[in-house]
């Protein structure tokens, strides 16, 4: 048990990282009650978080090369849990912000990396491989976890309560930092890119504020942004300024290396196959599971009226069969290879995604639902038990940070391109379906038609059928054309959520052509990882002699 110890200390943390964001989603009407503000803001707060992690997670990988990755392993844990604290005593809408957003988000940063090479430090052989398949299901645990306690602690007693506990869990980590072993540095510690920090942060910063916010501001024709560009949404001018500056950065990183001085990050790591297959994957399973778990809370809670605890005990399959799974997987990965167990997963996906398809009606079957549930946790821990795996040890030693930072940046730009992606075909879906369902029922008169549609225009949401009952009545339809509306609602809410649902599976489908640079031999061998024969200077030449995979092609 003492050999896994450091194990829990790193699940632990992983564990945390990850539970805010699906803890904070199903309190939103709590948090807006609380500080008298609008959903919009309380989202704001939940981007902001993103943003925050997303364009400093290369930073925080870099900074675990230069200082340590065990001290900023434990200095970002400190800083997590001052976000904490702050948090869960927050007053206002502003100190939120502060607190979980920019605090706990810059936390995050400094820890996910470190975390991700320690893991490969500690352990060696199959143990890593056991070690990875641990912390990715405990990562998908948390997403699945968090809608449970997130619901029960807003619904029966208050949401600060979790952040407080997350302070507890903090401390008591920090208190077991001694079962964390790091290798002692060989040589002096590579300077920080600041001009590289700057325009990698800035260029991630502004590509996933403009994914995130394609929902709210409309991707081509403006629905509701803050301003137009030549009366076009800003959505894509904003992604397009955010790529501009990664241009930028990797021109910059390329003549820092030409002139023999540390980049942020060696760009030459993505050209091998392995770390690039492995990064590609790990993008396409968040944005799958975060798409799903966008879509399927609000089929629970607005379709079906659950609460937040009902909503969480719904999903609660998920989270053990994905424990269950990703614990199996690191095994079956040392049997039939990475790329195999991945594709299997993505399989297993797909047929979760047909099941859900199928149980999405107006009165749920909770057997057949809960079934879907533990399939798409098969899915999802099979995939996430071999790629922190295939990430880590697709590189040398001295790269882990790198990759560490790497694998952390994709994770969350796939959390944000699911939730976005997923969230605008949604609300597309269901203004189409609704139109549609209007223009068709012959029970409502032309004038009742010409209202709708004023309505739509203005824009559409995803609320419930009492809402839109309220809204006809309000605007003086009779009632049998009050009830027509309604009905033509509920149907496009279904078509709407199924056609969410389809798009994920599509996006599943088209996963397999990212795997085709994973490792197919057994893990657990100890050879070296596939290098790119026109590297960097000092990039990929220090091999880890105790490599977990065989990568190919």
């Amino acid at each position: 048990m003492s050999h896994w110890r450091a194990l829990i200390v790193l699940g632990a943390a992983q564990f945390l990282m990850v539970l805010d964001t699906s803890v904070m989603n199903v309190s939103i009407s709590k948090l807006v009650e609380d500080f008298d503000t609008e959903v919009t803001a309380i989202q704001a707060v939940i981007t902001l978080y993103a943003l925050v992690m997303a364009a400093f997670m290369i930073v925080g990988g870099r900074l675990g090369d230069i200082y340590g990755r065990r001290r900023m392993f434990f200095l970002g844990l400190a800083v997590y849990g001052t976000g904490s604290a702050l948090t869960a005593v927050a007053p206002t809408l502003g100190v939120l912000a502060l607190g979980w957003s920019v605090i706990e988000g810059l936390g995050a940063a400094m820890v996910l990396p470190a975390m991700a090479a320690l893991v490969a430090e500690n352990y060696r052989g199959r143990d890593r491989a056991v070690a990875y398949g641990v912390v990715g299901g405990l990562a998908g645990a948390g997403i699945a976890v968090g809608p449970l306690l997130g619901g029960w602690m807003t619904t029966y007693l208050t949401w600060r309560l979790v952040f407080a506990g997350e302070v507890v869990v903090v401390v008591a980590v920090l208190l077991c930092r001694r079962v964390i072993k790091e290798t002692p540095r060989i040589g002096p510690p590579p300077r920080l890119d600041g001009v590289g920090a700057a325009l990698s942060a800035c260029g991630l910063a502004l590509g996933v504020l403009g994914v995130l916010q394609s929902g709210t501001w409309g991707w081509v024709q403006p629905r509701n942004p803050p301003f137009t560009v030549l009366g076009f949404s800003p959505t894509l001018f904003v992604i397009g300024a955010g790529v501009a500056v990664l241009v930028l950065f990797t021109h910059w990183e390329r003549r820092r290396v030409a002139g023999g001085t540390d980049p942020l990050v060696h760009l030459t790591l993505l050209r091998q196959p392995v770390l690039r297959s492995g990064l590609l994957s790990l993008l396409s399973q968040n944005l799958i599971l975060l798409g799903l778990f966008f879509t399927i809370p609000l089929y629970l809670q607005v379709v079906q009226g659950f609460d937040a605890f009902q909503t969480g005990l719904r999903l609660l399959p998920v989270s053990a069969t994905m424990l269950v799974a990703s614990t199996v997987g690191s095994r079956l990965g040392r049997v039939a290879g990475p790329r195999r167990v991945v594709r299997l997963a993505l399989a297993t996906l797909t047929g979760a995604v047909v099941w859900l398809l199928a149980t999405i009606d107006p009165v749920i079957d909770d057997a057949q639902f809960a079934a879907a549930m533990a399939v798409l946790g098969v899915g999802m821990g099979l995939m996430a038990s071999q790629l922190g795996n295939v990430i880590q040890t697709g590189v040398g030693e001295k790269e882990r940070s790198e990759a560490g930072g790497l694998q952390f940046t994709a994770q969350n730009l796939g959390s944000a391109l699911g939730t976005a992606l997923i969230g605008s075909l949604l609300i597309g879906a269901l203004a189409q379906a609704f139109t549609t369902q209007v223009e068709g029922d012959p029970r409502l008169s032309p004038e009742a038609r010409q209202q709708t549609g004023v309505a739509l225009e203005a824009g559409i949401s995803f609320v419930s059928t009492q809402q839109v009952r309220s809204a006809a009545e309000e605007a003086g339809l009779p009632p049998a054309e009050v009830d027509a509306v309604t009905d033509s609602y509920a149907t496009a809410q279904l078509q709407g959520l199924k056609t969410a649902i389809l798009a994920t599976g599509g996006i599943t489908l088209a996963s397999f052509l990212v795997t085709k640079g994973l490792p197919t031999g057994r893990t657990g061998e100890a050879q070296p990882p596939d290098t790119d024969t026109d590297t960097d200077t000092d990039a990929g030449t220090d091999t880890d002699t105790d490599t977990d995979i065989t990568p190919q092609g």
